[in-house]
């Protein structure tokens, strides 16, 4: 079976990674590219931490791309350092990187792979939309040309987790998110809607301790500070987690685990609702501003310990995949 190309769009982040070393573990998945972006923390600091984990994962052959440092339309309102350490990889401050990014932007990275492969190539976006939405914007015919992008964020049924509302990587740029729930590619959102029913829990974590391998490894150094985040969050003596980012590898792999709808996908791009991810749930709302708008397909159940134990079974094995 022939590997599907993806690229993965991130803000590394320590769920960023978790997802990112998935993917490489996964022979189903072929990586060619990394893209960065703001969100939990600046982009430069975000692209050196995409380059130390391709190294530390043996993989410096993929290429990493810069990309964007604010939004679309306003400031970057500021890193997420309390839930991912000021270093964006739980204050562990990894040594430089012995790689260099790709000279081309972001936005630009993702226009020269998906028009040189049209229909190949999967967009996997685990941070803000700021980078799909400028390649659009400057190339419009990619939208026919993705084959698919799948994207960690929104809550469509459920609340928000940075405000009532919102997600926080859409918050981060609701004008991008409104346009790349525009294309006319199909979108699958892994949201909150299901991230939110996956929890990895002490004994998962103690699992992936146990693993000799180099990936586990700089998981087990980097996840205290996320774990820590939540028991201040939750307020519970217990170490556990949401499973976002690397639900897109999950859904990727293993479709089947999951349960979704289909609506077409507004976003609120300002005021006291940003950021919020507002599905078409009536025929008639197709007659305003949803009007011709392709469906997104919507996660909103999943078989979790399926969902953990892959997640755990290719992080074991840490057969990483080649080009």
């Amino acid at each position: 079976m022939t590997a599907r190309k993806i690229i993965i769009d991130t803000d590394p982040g320590v769920d960023d990674a978790m997802a990112i070393f998935y993917a490489l573990c996964s022979p189903e998945l072929d990586v060619i590219g990394l893209t960065t972006v703001f969100g939990n923390a600046a982009t430069t600091t975000c692209t050196q931490n995409a380059l130390r984990l391709l190294e530390i994962a043996g993989r410096s052959d993929i290429p990493v791309a810069e990309g964007a440092s604010r939004p679309l339309g306003r400031p970057f309102q500021g890193a997420a350092d309390f839930v991912h350490g000021s270093d964006g990889q739980g204050d562990v401050f990894l040594a430089p990187p012995h790689t260099r990014p790709d000279a081309r932007s972001a936005a630009q990275f993702l226009i020269d792979q998906i028009m040189a492969a049209p229909g190949e190539i999967t967009i996997v976006a685990l941070g803000p939309l700021t980078n799909l939405a400028l390649a659009y914007l400057l190339q419009p015919a990619i939208g026919h040309q993705v084959r698919e992008i799948v994207l960690m964020g929104g809550a469509a049924f459920v609340p928000g987790n940075i405000t009532p509302a919102a997600e926080a990587n859409i918050w981060n740029d609701p004008i991008a998110a409104d346009v790349v729930f525009s294309l006319p590619c199909p979108v699958t959102m892994i949201g909150l809607d299901v991230t939110e029913q996956i929890i990895m829990n002490e004994a998962d974590f103690a699992a992936i301790a146990a693993m000799d391998n180099p990936l586990a490894r700089h998981i087990s150094r980097i996840a205290p500070f996320y774990l820590r985040f939540y028991q201040t969050r939750y307020g519970t003596p217990d170490r556990w987690c949401h499973v976002h980012d690397s639900t897109t590898i999950t859904y990727l792999l293993n479709p089947a685990l999951f349960t979704t709808k289909a609506c077409a996908v507004r976003v609120e791009t300002s005021g006291l609702g940003a950021g919020k991810t507002w599905p078409a749930l009536r025929v008639s709302d197709q007659e305003a501003e949803w009007a011709g708008r392709n469906a997104v397909t919507i996660a909103v159940g999943v078989d979790a310990r399926a969902a953990i134990d892959l997640e755990l079974a290719r992080l074991s094995g840490a057969a990483l995949a080649q080009k």
